[in-house]
């Protein structure tokens, strides 16, 4: 445990049971934004106010405010190559007032995260009123945001926020840098998105005035889509083409809202068509959630992804995690990034069907982690995309069944990793996500971390695992969990000290690698010595071939390695001569398979 996590359970804002501290403390902004989208100039403007209560035992005396967007600045710190078309000029802030005091404030010399000395500091337990005005260009080339297309736009991180102040580490200022993702408060957004008529907008939240930007038949078929079980289509291509969809205005401003939530993001086209339907996700209460897709009508991947999304939350609800899903909207909206934004999943066009579906379930487990749970992304990125990759291919496994979930599995996760022995690659998970890069980092953010929670499962059973599991999301869920009150809430939840088999997956550069290093037939038994080289603490089946041909398993959680990781000896008492014996640990994709097998000479 780093010092400062120590110092924290010190203070009494972190605790060793799994529970947050009796002094834990967050902090938190109300955000009043409005915004303006306009397509000739591309170019994105806006105003806010920030109400932001400092609930800390601390005096600010600066504020640290985070715009990711400057990622696009030429001088900006990036992990890869980028054309000239992802290139812009960043974010220009044109007023930014504290508590009525202004400060003239130059954001040109700004990277994603900038210091603002405060000239009057803001006390424990008292509160901050800002207000900033600035703008912003659309980058041509569109990553996580951007253009899609002249008429289309996504619009992420579009706003300045006030970056994350905590009791491990005070401000976050660590840069964005294109790979590790984010860190963010929880809280309450109203967003007003301005835009020219004939554009509709998606965003996170509830949209509170549809009869205003909507022409009448649109909006009684959203509204309708709420409770209906088929899938609606609010708007079709002819019908935005004959603009027949919005308020002809010549401009329209869309009104949501949403509260306790780690982000807002909202994208604009005038030429997508527009799905939606809607699932029960709380079988007590018949809570729904609202399921919308936004695509180009040539796309045929997305015209199953309201169906693709209330499969998904139906699963997610009630199977894994099986915690009712937490917000009363999603939409996947067709853009180029993969990735997941509160309520709002940006995904590419594929021609593979089931492969466009695993991606979708990705993005929306992602509601879960990180936000139901306030993971810090940047850090510790595996305690999210971890989650994400496991539910991923437990749902994959309802949908297409367990052999095709394994083989896309070890094909799109394990694989690589597994037969790459370079030294980066087997870095300890607990390593902060900042200090790997390339496939160390994606490997330690979505394979070894969710082998890891699968090894777990395995070695728990469902019942207690889900146990476990819950107990962790019930006492950290809208809070800011790190690695070691996740080790905690699980030893916690499943009523049995883990220590032993976290330290074996997090804090060692383990791999996968087991071999047959001998057998021996004794006593009408066969003693088989299992060497564990790799180290990591995996679930793996024996598989005893007879002379008679016939076959049987015997199935081993990690557990087996509690007491000794390096080496284990098994007996299997046997009536029939046995003429192989062969270790299968299948999704535990094994360095060297050519050594996990014995046979009789």
């Amino acid at each position: 445990m780093p010092r400062n996590i120590e110092k924290a359970v010190e203070k009494g804002s972190r605790s060793l049971d799994g529970n947050p501290g009796k002094n834990y403390w967050q902090n938190k902004g109300v955000y009043d934004i409005n915004v303006m989208v306009s397509p000739e100039t591309k170019l994105v403007t806006g105003e806010e106010t920030i109400n932001y209560t400092n609930n800390s035992p601390d005096t600010l005396k600066m504020l640290a405010i985070r715009f990711v967007n400057n990622l696009h600045k030429p001088e900006a710190p990036r992990s890869g190559y980028v054309s000239a078309d992802f290139l812009d000029s960043g974010l220009t802030i044109t007023s930014f007032w504290v508590n009525d005091l202004q400060y003239n404030i130059d954001a040109k010399n700004w990277g994603t995260v900038g210091a603002v000395r405060l000239k009057t500091p803001i006390l424990p337990h008292s509160s901050a009123s800002l207000k900033i005005n600035w703008n912003y260009p659309l980058s041509k080339q569109s990553g996580r945001e951007g253009q899609i297309d002249s008429t289309t736009f996504y619009c992420a991180y579009s706003y300045p926020r006030v970056s994350v102040y905590d009791d491990y580490n005070g401000w976050d200022m660590l840069p964005h840098s294109d790979r590790q993702e984010f860190y963010n408060d929880f809280n309450d957004y109203r967003l007003n998105v301005k835009v020219p008529k004939d554009y509709v907008v998606w965003a996170t939240g509830n949209l509170l005035n549809p009869d205003e930007v909507l022409q009448p038949a649109i909006a009684q078929r959203l509204k309708d889509s709420y409770s209906s079980d088929s899938v609606l289509h609010i708007a079709t291509l002819d019908e935005m083409q004959q603009k027949k969809v919005t308020r002809q205005y010549s401009w329209n401003i869309w009104k949501f809202e949403a509260n306790d939530i780690t982000d807002v993001c909202f994208a604009t086209s005038n030429h997508y068509v527009w799905d939606g339907a809607s699932t029960v996700v709380d079988v007590k209460t018949g809570r729904r959630t609202s399921m919308q897709a936004a695509y180009n009508e040539a796309s045929e991947d997305f015209h199953h992804s309201v169906t693709f999304g209330q499969n998904a939350l139906r699963y997610f609800s009630t199977q894994y995690p099986g915690v009712p899903f937490p917000f009363p909207k999603m939409t996947a909206f067709q853009g180029f990034a993969d990735m997941e934004y509160p309520m709002m999943v940006n995904d590419s066009h594929v021609d593979d069907l089931p492969f466009a579906q695993m991606l979708q379930d990705h993005e929306m487990a992602h509601s879960y982690f990180p936000f139901y749970m306030g993971i810090n992304e940047t850090r510790y990125a595996y305690m999210d995309e971890g989650w994400a990759t496991t539910f991923e291919y437990l749902i994959g496994q309802q949908e297409y069944g367990k052999a095709h979930a394994d083989a896309e599995y070890k094909a799109f996760r394990v694989r690589h990793w597994i037969g790459d022995p370079s030294t980066e690659e087997d870095q300890p998970i607990i390593s902060m996500s900042t200090q790997v890069s390339g496939a160390g980092y994606g490997n330690n953010s979505y394979v070894k971390a969710s082998l890891s929670y699968l090894a777990l499962k395995d070695m728990l059973g469902d019942v207690l695992f889900k146990k476990a599991l819950h107990h962790y999301m019930d006492v950290w869920h809208g809070k800011h969990p790190i690695p070691w009150d996740y080790f905690n809430a699980m030893s916690a939840g499943a009523g049995e000290n883990l220590n032993w088999f976290f330290q074996n997956w997090f804090f060692t550069n383990n791999y996968i690698d087991l071999k047959i290093k001998g057998v021996k037939k004794q006593n009408g038994a066969y003693m088989v010595d299992i060497k564990n080289v790799g180290g990591f603490a995996i679930p793996f089946d024996i598989v005893m071939t007879y002379t008679d041909g016939q076959t049987a398993r015997i199935h081993k959680t990690p557990s087996i390695w509690k007491n000794n990781e390096r080496e284990q000896q098994i007996k299997i008492p046997s009536e029939q001569a046995i003429q192989s014996i062969r270790l299968d640990g299948d999704i535990f994709m094994d360095y060297t398979p050519e050594d996990n097998e014995w046979k009789v000479k």
